[in-house]
C-alpha cells in the first residue's frame, strides 16, 4: 500500500530561504523514509504561515491553519520537526499542538478523532539538553489528539551543553543519527501500513 508523509518544520525562522537545523534533520529522515518506499512530499515551514493562536480548526479571517490541517490529514505519516529552546519545544511547535486540540471535539460516530490511523514521529534538534523532555511533551500531546506513536519514534541531535555548534553545521551526519532515522522510518512505515489496512474500530 502506498503511503504519504508530510513534515512540519517548526523552526522559529520564518524565512524559508534561511537554513535551519530542523531542515537538516528532516532531510535525514526524508532519505530514511525513501528506503521504505515512503515519500515526504512536502516540508512545511510553519513560521512562514499565518497560523492564528487558538484551539479551533478555523480561527477566522486570514488563518492558514485550515488548509494545513487538511493537508496533514491527507497524509498517513506526520513528521513533526522542531528545535529545543530553553530546554523544551519552541513556540511554533506548541502553537501547532494547540490547534490540534480541536480534534477532541471532532469525532465520528465511533468516537474517533480525524487523526485516528495517522502515525506521528519527531525530529528534534538543539545545542542544549532537552530532546527527551521535548519528545515526551510532543508525543503525549499528539497521542491525546489521536495520533499513533510507533516504537523508536524520535530522531534527535543535541550539541555540547552551552556550545554554539548547530546540527546544520556538522561536516557529516553522525552514524547514530542515521541509524536512528532508519529505525524511525521503518517502524513508522510498518505501523502506518497496518493501520491503513486495519483501521481502529473506535
Amino acid at each position: 500500500m502506498p503511503l504519504k508523509a508530510i513534515a512540519l518544520n517548526c523552526t522559529l525562522k520564518s524565512d524559508p530561504s534561511e537554513s535551519s537545523s530542523t531542515d537538516a534533520m528532516l532531510a535525514v529522515l526524508r532519505d530514511a523514509f525513501k528506503q521504505h518506499e515512503v515519500e515526504i512530499g512536502r516540508i512545511v515551514r510553519v513560521a512562514a504561515l499565518d497560523i492564528k493562536p487558538g484551539v479551533a480548526s478555523d480561527e477566522g479571517d486570514g488563518d492558514e491553519w485550515p488548509a494545513l490541517r487538511r493537508e496533514i490529514l491527507d497524509h498517513d505519516i506526520l513528521v513533526f520537526g522542531g528545535p529545543i529552546w530553553m530546554g523544551q519545544l519552541g513556540s511554533v511547535a506548541k502553537r501547532v499542538l494547540e490547534r490540534f486540540d480541536a480534534f477532541l471535539t471532532e469525532t465520528d460516530g465511533q468516537g474517533r478523532m480525524p487523526s485516528y490511523g495517522k502515525v506521528a514521529v519527531a525530529a528534534i534538534v538543539g545545542n542544549e539538553d532537552g530532546a527527551h523532555f521535548s519528545s515526551a511533551q510532543l508525543f503525549q500531546a499528539l497521542n491525546d489528539v489521536g495520533f499513533t506513536i510507533p516504537a523508536v519514534a524520535t530522531c534527535y541531535w543535541v550539541g555540547e551543553a552551552m556550545g554554539k555548534l548547530d546540527f546544520k553545521d556538522l561536516e557529516e551526519t553522525p552514524k547514530k543519527v542515521l541509524d536512528t532515522a532508519g529505525m524511525v522510518a521503518s517502524n513508522a512505515a510498518h505501523l502506518a501500513r497496518l493501520l491503513k489496512g486495519s483501521p481502529y474500530p473506535g
